[in-house]
């Protein structure tokens, strides 16, 4: 492992109130003592406890940088368990800058993205699972993946696989030792006791594995386009939910001719939405092009909410719509309930089977029914959290479900009546597949790899 005393700015790089500059290693004490002046000019932070904050000055060849609070923090109690100072400067961008060159030029090197989470990892502060759960934390989009991330830091998924792997070794141990010692050791019968065991250890990692859908969705975001005809009231839909004017509207058919991109969160759902070019036959040449642009990624939505005009009747242009709701889940919105109405909600219920609302963007009607339908399509209408995982991480999703083949490998030796060391070889696969989740048995480039995707000074 590389011990290089490391140092970079912990957060945002922009004007604010704070910044603080982390330091991290064993110079990192003699570093801060060649650049910190306490008010008196003798305080030595390398002298004082661990975990206490000093107020004074970051110099330069003696000049001032800048006014700071440092705290110290020794090592094995720290985030890499090395000895860690963090600097707190004014939040400039200059005067941050300024502080972190002081402190570089002290023979120490800026630190790789996600370094000191790697450090943290190889020192056994953290298994590699709660280190990825601390880049998913960074990133969350709602609180419920907020709230999950948090849970796998806290090593709740560490616990389950940990209890599985333990059970496992313990059925690899027992079978090793009746065919070493079979004349003290019995494994008469352990076939039939293995096989409820290993039922077991299926049925906990199909669960983890079925929360996968899940876990994606409240971590990535539910792919949502907007379709329509021109006029119908798609962008006035985008406005309202993002709550601002975002998208341009106005009483002329065909005003967006591109798609317009936005994330939102709608009570802990979060919807990656895309407002489209209004759908309908045209010779002018631009707003072709969105339409075409338009149907290109409806076909690669996860939901579609097809925003129809109840004041005008449905024509040829509807049907392309329709078609394109066919495979996939929509939301079909009867809009302009405000308005005389020439659709009724029966004139389009036969021509799908999506749920519809009636709604009025000018009065902000139906949104709330939105919502609740977006909930019992992808979450069964509960959203509530609690102490489950949701696995949200495409590497851990792998290594469960050969995880899970190893395992069926065991039922069907059992089942078939084959010796019992074949049942050793494929629970130490599973064993082996469930620990590549915590960082076991996982080579240098998988996980520089991992951290790489970290930011800038975690």
């Amino acid at each position: 492992m590389n011990t290089d005393t490391i140092a970079a700015i912990a957060t945002g790089l922009s004007t604010g109130g704070i910044s603080i500059i982390r330091i991290s290693g064993d110079k990192a004490f003699s570093v801060i003592d060649r650049i910190y002046r306490s008010r008196d000019g003798k305080k030595l932070l390398s002298k004082q406890k661990s975990h206490t904050i000093h107020y004074g000055h970051i110099v330069d060849d003696e000049t001032i940088i800048d006014e700071v609070m440092v705290t110290v923090m020794r090592a094995p109690s720290t985030y890499t368990r090395e000895d860690v100072i963090e600097i707190n400067c004014h939040g400039g961008i200059v005067v941050t800058r300024k502080v972190l060159e002081a402190v570089l030029k002290q023979d120490i090197r800026l630190a790789e993205p996600g370094e000191f989470t790697k450090r943290a990892f190889l020192n056994g502060r953290i298994d590699l699972s709660q280190a990825e759960a601390v880049c998913d934390i960074i990133n969350a989009k709602n609180d419920i993946a907020l709230k999950n991330s948090l849970n796998q830091l806290k090593g709740r998924e560490l616990e389950i696989i940990e209890e599985i792997r333990d059970n496992i070794l313990r059925d690899i141990a027992f079978i090793e030792a009746a065919l070493d010692d079979p004349e003290h050791i019995s494994i008469d019968g352990f076939s039939g006791e293995l096989l409820l065991k290993v039922n077991n250890y299926c049925q906990s990692i199909n669960r983890l594995i079925d929360s996968s859908r899940k876990g994606r969705l409240l971590k990535e975001g539910i792919k949502t386009v907007i379709l329509g005809k021109p006029n119908a009231g798609k962008s006035s839909l985008l406005n309202i939910l993002v709550r601002e004017d975002r998208a341009i509207v106005t009483d002329i058919a065909g005003t967006t001719r591109d798609t317009l991109e936005e994330t939102i969160c709608l009570n802990d759902i979060t919807l990656n939405i895309i407002d489209t070019a209004g759908i309908r036959s045209t010779e002018d040449i631009v707003e072709k092009i969105g339409v075409d642009k338009a149907m290109r990624v409806a076909r690669e939505a996860v939901l579609i909410l097809y925003v129809i005009d109840a004041s005008t009747p449905l024509d040829e242009n509807d049907e392309i719509i329709f078609s394109l709701t066919s495979d996939k889940k929509a939301i079909l919105l009867l809009n302009k309930s405000d308005l005389p109405p020439r659709i009724t909600v029966e004139d389009i219920k036969d021509k799908s089977g999506h749920p519809i609302v009636s709604t009025s963007f000018v009065e902000h009607k139906g949104i709330d029914e939105l919502e609740q339908l977006i909930k019992e399509m992808f979450f069964k209408g509960d959203l509530t959290f609690n102490e489950d995982i949701y696995i949200t991480n495409e590497r851990h999703l792998e290594a469960f479900r050969n995880a899970l083949k190893a395992l069926n490998l065991v039922k069907e030796s059992i089942e078939n009546n084959m010796p019992e060391d074949f049942y050793s070889i494929d629970l130490m696969s599973a064993y082996e597949e469930l620990g590549k989740i915590l960082g076991k048995n996982v080579d240098e480039d998988l996980i520089n790899m991992i951290f790489s995707e970290f930011c800038m000074g975690k």
